[in-house]
């Protein structure tokens, strides 16, 4: 919400371009003390302002491929002017794709209502997934009238791996540091709440209260992390994720705790292929 319709529209054309019809517009929130204090705009209503954004952005594109005048009043976006001056016109490679990124029962819903792709965020499980994520995108699918063939499912996942014992117990404890953060966080307690580990998170939420980071670490056991994160060697990652995101996503994007580096994933993406 840092940002309006406008200008994602504006981006989002002009990527399209520059990626020769490969760029997919990428939405998500941030959350109300960054909105309002570190990009100083407004924040309400997120699910209601998220599904007007798409919208908008919508109208706005559909103007420049000659489809419609622009006449768009929401409750939060209006957009009733464009000139000749400012209309690029139709994109030669097609309007790309918009995927919303999102965590809670509305938002997930707001992306099956109206989205083309939804981003899965990392903290989750597969029960996560397919009690909680799956739902509430059924859910807006219905409302819009479409189908799950409708949607691309991508799941972020967060990867444990490395290329020797003592660099995989150094990426497991980073996994941990980063798990701990998010399971101290209410907006996420519903990922450990549907394995039965409340008490996890109102550890770690206490904990966070009073500082104590290194502290909250300890209290992902293996079993937490093996959960939400895929771990193992580096010829094991590939299978796993099969089997963790199977029958759920149409994509996945790997997270890792390193700096990116393409030719690092070489090796899995080429075996997820195969499988």
């Amino acid at each position: 919400f840092a940002r309006n319709p406008m200008n994602l529209a504006n981006l989002g054309y002009d990527m399209q371009v520059i990626s020769g019809g490969r760029f997919v517009l990428g939405l998500g929130t941030q959350v109300k003390p960054h909105i309002e204090k570190r990009f100083s705009s407004t924040w309400s209503k997120p699910a209601k302002r998220m599904r007007e954004m798409v919208l908008a952005i919508r109208a706005i594109w559909d103007t420049w491929e000659g489809n419609a005048e622009l006449k768009f009043k929401g409750e939060f976006y209006t957009h009733t002017i464009m000139i000749p001056a400012f209309n690029p016109g139709p994109n030669p490679y097609g309007l790309p794709p918009i995927f919303t990124g999102g965590f809670g029962p509305l938002m997930t819903q707001v992306a099956g209502e109206v989205a083309d792709g939804f981003i899965a965020h990392p903290f989750n499980t597969r029960k996560s997934l397919l009690e909680n994520t799956l739902p509430a995108l059924d859910k807006g699918l219905a409302l819009s009238g479409r189908s799950r063939q409708d949607l691309e499912v991508m799941c972020a996942t967060l990867i444990v791996t490395a290329d020797n014992d003592d660099t995989l117990a150094a990426s497991k404890l980073a996994a941990r540091k980063q798990l701990a953060f998010y399971g101290s966080t209410p907006a996420y307690l519903p990922t450990l709440a549907c394995h039965g580990w409340d008490d996890v998170h109102r550890e770690l939420n206490a904990l966070s209260k009073q500082g104590r980071w290194d502290e909250m670490t300890d209290l992902i056991s293996d079993e937490i992390l093996e959960e939400i994160a895929v771990v193992g060697k580096r010829h094991e990652i590939a299978e796993k994720l099969i089997g963790r995101l199977e029958g759920i996503a149409d994509s996945v994007s790997l997270t890792h705790n390193r700096m990116p580096d393409p030719g690092h994933w070489a090796d899995v993406v080429r075996e997820l292929k195969q499988l």
